[in-house]
């Protein structure tokens, strides 16, 4: 089921970023086996006891591991490694984010996998990439994605504190980068017969996302201003307040174009050939006294109110600014696909899906998150080796 079934996929992923990418791949259809070492297994585990619920589920892990099966292996045994080795050899695509130096320690890197397996297709995901002093230093997205690559100061207002990034944000993006490199490399495949390494950092990812500003920057040579919504050059894109204090965003970037459904929708068309706002260039030396005009008359009605007036008014561009409740209950994000639904038990449990549909080959969810080493008798036997040669490997400690 899905574009990717047959493909078979060893990852070796931690916390979210590598799983990201291995869950997208799992959700359109490939076998994807998740090697982890003994004790706590990937570390995001741990979110259950972080979330602080008392509640057995883990939904950030159960998130970007459906669909998988686990294996425990100690990689860190002669055994375990040529374990390890011999499930990749067979694998059409392999995996991580571990920081490459451990996995050159360990004999995993691309070097020697792809002289092992030279159809491997070998999806490493970094901090900063793989060359420059660096390359091995450790990154969470918090720091790779959204500190060190600007985007977390072009959103601080002078005088404020950098604002949190949500949990994952970076992570997903660059997982979602890295499984349609691998989708990429599979098809170069099909004709040239040979795998590759492809890979992805947090850092490119992050510098992808702020790219407007940064190509600005690169183009023109100069520092880019920090957004301010009171003196926004153009006040047809901002954001306002209704008379309840609930903020929404108007979203009119095509300034002559949705200056006049403006005015109208605010009930002013007396401003669309004021002198001082007639054109955009007046607009702009006159942002802050046109936005302070603007936030009155939008605290003259609650958002329930401006709604019909908004969605009634032609070329007046528009989206609410949404809690996580109002998003789980908003129609039009079910009709777009952006929930699934997960077998779970004899029911199902409703997650978050990955952001991309196919119509000739359809993919859905098959399994929730594996439980730690659920499948490692399963996969091992289809390595070939008995319950006899598991339980001597199990005893030495060498898989759980």
């Amino acid at each position: 089921m899905g574009p990717m079934a047959g493909v078979k996929v060893v990852e070796m992923g931690v916390w979210v970023a590598g799983p990201a990418a291995g869950v997208v791949l799992a959700d359109w259809g490939a076998d994807v086996v998740k090697i982890e070492p003994p004790g706590i297994g990937d570390p995001a585990r741990l979110f259950a006891q972080m979330l602080g619920g008392d509640l057995p589920f883990n939904p950030p892990f159960e998130m970007d591991n459906r669909n998988k099966r686990s294996v425990v292996i100690d990689l860190t045994t002669d055994e375990g490694r040529e374990l390890g080795l011999e499930l990749i050899d067979g694998a059409d695509v392999f995996i991580s984010n571990i920081r490459p130096a451990a996995l050159n320690r360990l004999g995993y890197g691309p070097d020697e996998l792809l002289a092992r397996n030279p159809r491997l297709i070998y999806g490493l995901l970094t901090g900063y990439g793989e060359e420059g002093p660096e390359k091995d230093k450790a990154a969470y997205d918090i720091a790779g994605f959204w500190a060190r690559s600007g985007i977390a100061h072009m959103l601080t207002q002078p005088g404020g504190h950098p604002p949190f990034q949500r949990g994952g944000m970076g992570d997903h993006g660059t997982g979602m980068v890295l499984a349609g490199a691998v989708s990429a490399a599979l098809y170069a495949r099909e004709k040239t017969g040979k795998g590759q390494l492809v890979s992805s950092s947090l850092i490119r990812q992050g510098i992808y996302t702020l790219a407007f500003d940064i190509a600005t920057s690169l183009r023109f040579g100069v520092d880019l201003a920090v957004g301010n919504r009171k003196t926004m050059g153009n006040p047809c894109i901002n954001n306002y307040q209704d008379s309840d204090g609930r903020w929404f965003w108007i979203v009119g970037l095509e300034a002559t174009r949705h200056w006049p459904p403006l005015c109208h929708a605010v009930d002013h068309p007396e401003w669309i050939d004021d002198e001082r706002f007639a054109d955009p260039a007046g607009r702009a030396v006159n942002a802050e006294a046109l936005i302070a005009l603007l936030d009155e008359a939008f605290r003259t009605k609650p958002l329930a109110e401006w709604r019909p007036i908004f969605d009634g008014t032609e070329d007046f561009w528009w989206a609410p600014v949404q809690s996580i409740g109002e998003v789980i209950a908003d129609e039009q994000v079910r009709a777009a696909g952006a929930f699934c639904e997960v077998p779970d038990a004899g029911s199902t449990t409703t997650f978050p899906a990955t952001p991309a549909d196919f119509g000739g080959t359809p993919w859905a969810p098959r399994s929730m998150a594996p439980e730690h080493g659920e499948h490692t008798d399963e996969v091992l036997a289809e390595l070939g080796l008995d319950e006899s040669k598991r339980a001597a490997l199990r005893e030495r400690g060498v898989i759980a």
